[in-house]
């Protein structure tokens, strides 16, 4: 193992706090990039991110700094987790320090509004070209208190070059946290960003009070338009069949840890959108996920009927009963996956 590989991790949100512990406590130097200055002495100071982390202690050698500049400078590797909707703006101000050399990974999970781009595109149209293939993405089932309590989780990193997905593999790994390798981009990024908006729709079926037909219904419908939009961008079947695609979606439609589901249940029982975030900490990346990939499978001409029936709850304020009934009303039809 290569100890004196120096890492640094951009956002100290849940997931990225999880993961520079998970480096860290392999050995490696890790800097912690945080947004919010407060917190970040206060995680340097006690060991602990009181605010999206609570209760699990992190190890000694984890540097917390509010300077972009110590988490980028030098570093041989730099795993973005920040937000999906601002990656590009932490992106531009991570470049000037970025090493020509550097692996970049990220492993943030969404869309971009406005622009429609995967981050992968994201990341390709903002690093100049010589970077592009040291850039690989992790995604899977994984709920970061659990990874941080050395709970068994499988995960997969993609890359473009099979080599850079291996090297990703082996920094990552650890006995109670696997990766498998994987080359379609597309594919496991589309998977972990959309299972978000299928995981709100889970949700509302559950605060609507339905039970195990409707979750299952949705879960595999769900994949059937994950796969349908994810196939028409390039991607491959059998990655959504894999932990990025099957193995995400289950976890986050069934799991009390998720956040986009429980904004679901919080919308079933008939809450305002805007009342359950303004009393969120943690982004539900599948509320603004909703949008872009509504509006993506639009353009593309892609039938999504669970992810617009969201779009009509989310940004519509359609009853959500409602979209249930529409949902089961369409037309009928033969089961299938249809480019």
């Amino acid at each position: 193992m290569e100890q004196t590989l120096r890492i640094g991790v951009i956002g100290a949100g849940s997931w990225g706090t999880t993961l520079a512990n998970l480096l860290a406590l392999k050995g490696y130097p890790v800097t912690l990039w945080c947004f919010e200055a407060d917190l970040a002495e206060r995680m340097q100071q006690t060991k602990i991110n009181d605010l999206y982390l609570p209760g699990i202690e992190l190890a000694e050698n984890l540097v917390v700094s509010n300077d972009l500049a110590d988490a980028t400078v030098d570093k041989a590797m730099i795993l973005f987790v920040s937000p999906s909707q601002v990656t590009r703006l932490v992106l531009r101000q991570a470049l000037p320090n970025i090493s020509a050399d550097a692996l970049i990974v990220s492993a943030s999970k969404g869309i971009e509004n406005d622009s429609l781009m995967l981050l992968s595109e994201v990341f390709a149209a903002e690093l100049p070209a010589e970077l592009h293939a040291q850039v690989g993405f992790l995604s899977g089932p994984s709920f970061a208190r659990e990874v941080s309590q050395g709970m068994p989780t499988a995960v997969v990193a993609a890359a473009q070059e099979i080599q850079v997905a291996e090297r990703i593999q082996e920094i990552f790994s650890t006995p109670k946290f696997r990766v498998y390798t994987h080359t379609d981009i597309i594919g496991v990024e589309l998977g972990g960003a959309m299972k978000n908006v299928i995981a709100l729709a889970a949700g509302v079926a559950d605060g609507l009070g339905f039970g195990h037909n409707t979750r299952a219904a949705l879960i595999t419908r769900g994949l059937a338009e994950m796969t349908r939009l994810g196939l028409r961008l390039g991607g491959t079947a059998e990655t959504f069949a894999g932990l990025a695609g099957m193995g995400d979606l289950v976890l986050t439609c069934t799991g009390d840890l998720s956040r986009n589901r429980s904004v679901g249940i919080e919308l079933g029982k008939g809450r305002k959108l805007g009342e359950i975030l303004g009393g969120m900490q943690m982004v539900a990346e599948g509320v603004k996920t909703t949008l872009s990939a509504y509006q993506l499978a639009t353009k593309l001409g892609v039938e999504v009927p669970i992810i617009e029936q969201m779009y009509l709850i989310l940004y519509e304020d359609k009853d959500p009963r409602s979209a249930v009934t529409d949902l089961m009303l369409r037309d009928l039809k033969a089961e299938a996956v249809r480019l």
